[in-house]
């Protein structure tokens, strides 16, 4: 998964059951960070002129006097947005304005994640190769810092990303995601790869970080040695 800075949100909705299910989504999803919530698009739109940086709008259709959709279209610039409503035959008219997502009304939270796995994927927003990597295990999305990661193991199907604190198993490719990690991380075996920084002893074929043995396999033994200046 691409690197991301947190994702800066707008919720624009006139109902407040809504709203408040979007926030609490919102605050359970580490990545998206909420700026401010709008009751209509006349609030937004000053909202919008007077802030910048905003990355996503969470933006419902049906709104008296201005809909979400009629608001969208006006906007120079647009952040990405996912659309939602209580009415599912609006939703061919929000992916004409290229909508990265629709959601109907009651959003479920695993859906939810759906959605904004979508906005990750959609390489639009600010990144920073040099801070943290967002992973998904099971429902939930995980910020995790790239000075915390120990080493990276391949579990078939599935990546095991080893923490001090915690291990997060997310369904990826072994070599997909290894290609989004820093320099200082080597692959050491067709298995593994390890935080350089975290290394405690390099012993034969072995790699010790605190109590976790990694093994080097013989096709990458020479590539450890070089990166070690060994």
């Amino acid at each position: 998964m691409k690197l991301k800075k947190s994702i800066k949100c707008l919720i624009i909705d006139d109902e407040l059951s809504s709203q408040r299910v979007l926030q609490h989504f919102i605050k359970e999803t580490d990545i998206l960070h909420l700026k401010a919530t709008c009751n209509n698009t006349t609030e937004a739109f000053k909202y919008l002129q007077l802030n910048e940086g905003i990355d996503l709008l969470f933006l419902d259709i049906n709104m008296p006097k201005q809909s979400g959709l009629d608001f969208y279209k006006t906007l120079k610039n647009a952040p990405q947005v996912i659309f939602t409503t209580a009415y599912p035959q609006y939703a061919v008219e929000g992916f004409e304005v290229n909508a990265t997502d629709y959601l109907l009304k009651p959003i479920a939270y695993e859906r939810f994640l759906v959605a904004i796995n979508k906005v990750l994927n959609t390489g639009n927003l600010p990144q920073n190769e040099g801070e943290f990597i967002v992973l998904k295990e099971n429902k939930a999305l995980h910020k995790v810092f790239f000075n915390d990661i120990q080493y990276v193991e391949a579990f078939g199907d599935y990546v095991k990303v080893h923490t001090k604190s915690k291990t997060i198993i997310t369904h990826s490719t072994f070599s997909k995601l290894i290609t989004n990690l820093p320099d200082y991380f080597l692959r050491t075996h067709k298995s593994f790869s390890v935080n350089l920084n975290k290394m405690n002893h390099l012993s034969g074929n072995q790699i010790t970080i605190d109590a976790h043995i990694i093994p080097i396999g013989q096709t990458y033994k020479q590539t450890v040695l070089k990166a070690l200046n060994l």
